[in-house]
């Protein structure tokens, strides 16, 4: 190892001023055992740093015009007073100040940059919460909505029980003869496994004739599981089948999951 060019290489300084990373803090640990000459100037740079603090600290009360002036008071023919040969760390005043300056500016910068990012998050955090109120917002008022509809006096409730191939699951059709449009409460059905949807059927008795109505769309991410669809059909009973992706022409009846009939009124 060429010692001199190491410490030439201004490492020792980086070391010194505690910007370096613990493994090569290790490194230099051990090289500064190993050479002496390397011990030396640590402590030789560490003097440096100490003594430009010292000075920091006892700043020359003169103002920088006072000492111009003072300057230019001086005789052409003073004397220069050679400068004694001091400590060996008064070389090393200037890495010092550079380093000081540097580790400065480094964490000035890097507060600035965490500001910055704390800063947008912040505003992402506001934007993400604004954009929650303003869905549950619409939310609620759709909820609304489907209440006061569901309430109407001219709604008639079908209770739809579970058949053979799923005699737990259950459905309610909300049916406004007038307007011709029914609502289909899915949240007893369990979900339709993949490639796979739910249909329904308004159903004449006598002889059986099923007309489809539609097909309950996007059931997994439907978060009420409510469905509204065109009836203007004279139905006498309600059912729901599992059909292929895209429905079927008829239903399914080996998959007829629930079936209700229409109260004589």
């Amino acid at each position: 190892m060429n010692v001199q060019e190491y410490i030439a290489s201004g490492i020792l300084e980086l070391y010194v001023a505690g910007v370096l990373t613990e493994k090569e803090n290790l490194e230099i640990d051990a090289y500064a055992k190993e050479y002496p000459e390397i011990k030396a100037e640590i402590i030789n740079i560490e003097n440096a740093i100490l003594e430009l603090t010292r000075r920091s600290n006892t700043v020359n009360p003169y103002s920088f015009d006072t000492l111009k002036t003072k300057l230019g008071n001086l005789e052409s023919d003073t004397k220069v007073i050679p400068m004694k040969k001091g400590s060996d760390w008064t070389p090393y005043l200037g890495w010092a100040a550079s380093i000081l300056l540097a580790i400065g500016l480094f964490w000035v910068y890097n507060q600035n940059e965490n500001l910055k990012s704390d800063i947008e998050i912040v505003e992402q955090q506001n934007q993400a919460l604004e954009q929650q109120i303003a869905d549950s917002d619409a939310s609620l008022e759709k909820t609304q909505d489907l209440l006061n509809t569901l309430r109407d006096k001219n709604i008639s409730v079908i209770s739809l029980g579970g058949q053979e191939v799923s005699p737990t699951s259950y459905a309610k059709a909300y049916w406004n003869r007038q307007e011709e449009k029914v609502f289909i409460d899915a949240q007893g059905l369990p979900e339709p496994p993949d490639g796979f949807v739910y249909q329904v059927w308004s159903l004449k008795l006598s002889p059986l004739t099923p007309t489809s109505m539609g097909l309950l769309e996007d059931f997994a991410t439907d978060d009420n599981k409510v469905f509204a669809l065109n009836n203007p059909n004279d139905s006498e009973a309600f059912g729901i089948t599992l059909e292929p992706a895209g429905g079927s022409e008829s239903p399914t009846l080996e998959q007829l999951y629930t079936l209700g009939v229409v109260s004589a009124s």
